[in-house]
């Protein structure tokens, strides 16, 4: 099996596509987010979905040829290390001054260009999502770059990280620590599935300017 062939899929991935997999002294299997530990791996495409049928479908036992204990709580696991990095990299991105805050600001940055992605607490109202929403889809119309938005913290979660009380609505700015951020947001992003109002958002632009071109 290739090095970088999802033990699930059996599907050959990129590696910022999949996770790598190592067995500890102890004979469990421990993710390597990183990459970066030692020993034979095997790969899993990162996604939830896949992580938890390779724990149901005894995968790892069969790509290490062994016997190796492993989580039932694997993927929760994976997750909460995701989240983890993800806040870390937010943080270290606020300090940098490459992040903004508030839906004002947030608006400016989405409809200035600035902002690499947007973020919104799990809890923020729909009303306040809808206005910074229009402004995304407004700046993607007139040419400039589709700026996705995640739910993937409490309003908790983000004021802790972002050092702030009742953080709602926050971009990620265009800077290097905020290129860090916005690369474990994707990959926390990825491995809960993806956001399909996004994805819905951005086809339905790329269809308008499309029936737009067809017309001149």
């Amino acid at each position: 099996m290739n090095d970088r062939t999802c033990i699930v899929s059996r599907e050959r991935r990129e590696p910022d596509e999949l996770i790598r997999f190592v067995v500890g002294p102890d004979g469990a299997v421990v993710p390597d987010l990183k990459r970066k530990l030692p020993g034979r791996g095997c790969w899993v495409s990162a996604d939830r979905l896949h992580v938890e049928k390779a724990v149901a479908k005894n995968a790892f036992a069969r790509a290490f040829k062994r016997q190796v204990d492993v989580s039932p709580h694997l993927a929760d696991q994976i997750d909460q290390i995701m989240v983890k990095s993800a806040l870390g990299a937010v943080g270290l991105a606020r300090k940098a001054g490459a992040v903004a805050l508030g839906a004002a600001k947030v608006d400016n940055a989405v409809r200035s260009g600035e902002a690499l992605c947007v973020l919104h607490a799990m809890d923020a109202s729909q009303d306040g999502v809808r206005k910074i929403t229009q402004a995304r889809r407004a700046t993607a119309h007139l040419g400039g770059p589709e700026i996705h938005a995640y739910k993937l913290f409490s309003e908790a979660e983000l004021s802790l990280a972002l050092g702030g009380t009742n953080v709602i609505h926050a971009a990620v700015l265009a800077q290097e620590a905020g290129k860090a951020a916005e690369k474990r947001l994707v990959a926390l992003d990825r491995y809960r599935g993806g956001s399909p109002e996004d994805q819905a958002m951005f086809a339905a632009i790329a269809e308008d300017e499309t029936a737009a071109e067809d017309m001149e």
